[in-house]
């Protein structure tokens, strides 16, 4: 009982200090949004793009709420992590009853839900600006498949948090962060692409992350490929974050 009133305490911790943070609500809630109007603004309303059956503005919403959701929770978790292992905030956490477990799943669970406003900001832009119409089960289905797989890259945020200190942490996810965007196609469509690089980027998960969204626009299942990536990349980056934190508690 005490453990999860010290996980719940936490939880709530975490969502009044991002909150707070001025600065990360404007890149992960507001800049999305920003780029959706920079890229899809004066775009043809009716012109598809190859290959996807989608209209660009249609087909940008769902990427720039990815990508809004990606800002959300890698950003977030990655530097606050960072910091707070070297100002000690970790090992005093140590001493209360939340469990190492207890720790990962709060910082989870509250960039998370800090990420929901990005997607449906950028949603209301969408519909408002460009007239981008939906049935109500795609919007429904849209908003949860993209929250929910955004869990991925909250998985990843944590594991870069110990990966690396408060000093190297930020271009090492800098450099991940517009890695994934850029080959997974959230900035552009990756029928752009050389060839070449559209077969790796079909194995990148914001690209998978990106296809779900895609798939409901399309009222059609997600292709299996996209959610074996997607729960693998998960698989991996829970193990990972699961091992470094592990490796940090026995240097302390």
């Amino acid at each position: 009982m005490l453990t999860i009133f010290a996980a719940r305490g936490l939880i709530k911790l975490e969502l009044t200090r991002a909150l707070r943070n001025r600065k990360f609500l404007f890149f992960s809630v507001l800049y999305p949004s920003l780029l959706f109007l920079l890229i899809a603004g004066s775009a043809d309303s009716t012109t598809k793009i190859d290959g996807t059956g989608l209209t660009l503005p249609t087909y940008m919403m769902v990427s720039m709420a990815s990508f809004g959701a990606l800002t959300a929770v890698l950003m977030g978790n990655s530097e606050r992590i960072a910091k707070e292992r070297e100002g000690g905030w970790v090992r005093q956490l140590r001493l209360t009853t939340l469990p190492g477990h207890g720790y990962v799943l709060a910082k989870t669970a509250s960039s998370a839900v800090v990420s929901l406003p990005s997607i449906v900001v950028v949603f209301v832009v969408a519909a408002a600006v460009k007239d981008v119409r939906l049935d109500a089960w795609q919007w429904l289905a849209l908003t949860g498949a993209i929250w929910a797989g955004s869990l991925v890259f909250a998985a990843l945020g944590v594991a870069l948090g110990y990966l690396a200190s408060g000093d190297a942490v930020r271009p090492i996810t800098m450099i991940t962060y517009f890695g994934l965007s850029i080959l997974g196609g959230l900035w552009m469509p990756t029928t752009s692409f050389p060839g070449w690089l559209q077969d790796i980027a079909e194995w990148v998960p914001t690209h998978a992350y990106a296809a779900l969204g895609q798939a409901i626009e399309q009222s059609r299942a997600p292709h299996a490929k996209d959610l074996v990536v997607l729960v693998v990349s998960f698989a991996l980056f829970t193990g990972g974050a699961a091992w470094l934190y592990r490796k940090d508690t026995l240097k302390a």
